[in-house]
């Protein structure tokens, strides 16, 4: 009996993608055999952590880099170490910023559920433009004697939030002296974004560990200027600074080295090939009478998101001849068993090979199938 049953806990076939309330992604083998091993024996936390950041750093082509317990808490940690440096005395008054600068500039176009992370060491989030847009003069004229950072949340492609946007934000950094913090959690692959986005001249970028790497899901790490990297790790657990409670284990530490060991270009195109036969398999499989199946592909020169797993299968119903709509059959796929997770949005539910393990492509496909069979027309 496996574990999870012992414990009255069902699992899922994720056809959704890296998301954290599935549990990020599935470990490699070499993964969960090195964090096996890392358990095994004490160490100095602080000096894993340097070589920990060594390694990363030179994956990433940063200056530095740090560890921590996810990307979100890689936020917190980066506006913290902006707002104090490695001044112990300014450290220690967090959350009592009084006299401190904590302005951090966000573009509201940008400003997500992840946002409020940079608000947790007591700054103050300034939103420029609109939901629609921003301008790089909306980001320059919010800059006041308060500013402490300019935050930047990447999306791959998309209008405003990609490279060529960034490189605009890092030159007004940098003629303001401010510190520039981006948020790409979730944005791998392409597995360029793991230097090009810091290559920007990026202060602090923070990526997930637990996704497309597919080290621990309660990892992150966080690269970019050495001065602000220590004074991370300054903030960082064993200290008893804004860190403490973020604490990363030696084997979630050790786990994400391996994972990061084995994300390489070739691995990553190995897998995408591998998406790409799924996905063809739903279309062929799918495309039934009142079924529209179609294999979405982002297009970056329309600004089209394309980060993290593609490519993807829209599966369109036509509800008043099925007799059933997407919601109904998403709930059904959701309490059968296997139970089968995947996003559904009015008369559409979306299929991400990213996270798929042997043959649960064809699991999915008989579980559709046996609901459209058995409805009544």
């Amino acid at each position: 009996m496996s574990i999870y049953k012992k414990l009255g806990v069902k699992t899922v076939i994720n056809a959704w993608g890296t998301i954290t309330s599935l549990g990020g992604s599935i470990m490699l083998p070499e993964v969960i055999k090195a964090m096996d091993e890392a358990a095994k024996a004490f160490v100095d936390m602080e000096e894993l952590q340097k070589q920990a950041g060594k390694f990363i750093a030179q994956k990433t082509g940063a200056e530095a880099a740090y560890v921590t317990s996810g990307a979100a808490a890689a936020l917190v940690l980066a506006v913290a170490a902006c707002m104090t440096g490695k001044d112990p005395e300014k450290m220690a008054q967090i959350p009592y910023v009084h006299g401190f600068k904590n302005e951090v500039i966000l573009p509201l176009v940008q400003d997500t559920t992840y946002s409020r992370n940079l608000a947790i060491p007591c700054a103050k989030l300034v939103k420029v433009g609109t939901k629609d847009g921003y301008t790089f003069l909306d980001v320059e004229q919010a800059i006041t004697e308060n500013t402490v950072a300019i935050a930047f949340v990447f999306f791959t492609s998309k209008k405003g939030c990609d490279i060529e946007s960034l490189k605009k934000v890092v030159e007004i950094g940098k003629k303001h002296n401010i510190p520039v913090i981006v948020d790409a959690a979730a944005e791998l692959p392409p597995y360029e974004n793991l230097r090009n986005i810091v290559a920007t001249g990026a202060d602090l970028v923070a990526f997930s560990g637990g996704k497309d790497i597919r080290g621990p899901n309660d990892t992150g790490f966080i690269i970019g200027r050495a001065d602000l990297i220590e004074a991370i790790a300054a903030h960082g657990s064993p200290h008893h600074y804004m860190g403490r409670p973020m604490k990363v284990s030696k084997e979630q530490i050790v786990g994400l080295i391996v994972a990061l060991q084995h994300y390489t270009p070739e691995a990553v195109r190995a897998r995408q090939e591998k998406w790409e036969k799924i996905a063809e398999y739903f279309v062929n499989e799918l495309s039934l009478k009142n079924i529209k199946a179609e294999k979405l592909v982002p297009d970056p020169k329309k600004h089209e998101y394309s980060a993290q797993g593609w490519p993807q299968v829209r599966l369109i119903f036509d509800e008043a001849n099925l007799g059933i709509t997407a919601a109904e059959i998403n709930e059904r796929l959701r309490n059968g068993n296997p139970s089968v997770y995947a996003p559904q949005s009015g008369n559409q539910i979306t299929l991400n090979p990213q996270c798929l393990q042997e043959g649960e492509e064809e699991i999915i496909v008989k579980r559709i199938k046996e609901i459209i069979k058995t409805t009544k027309h």
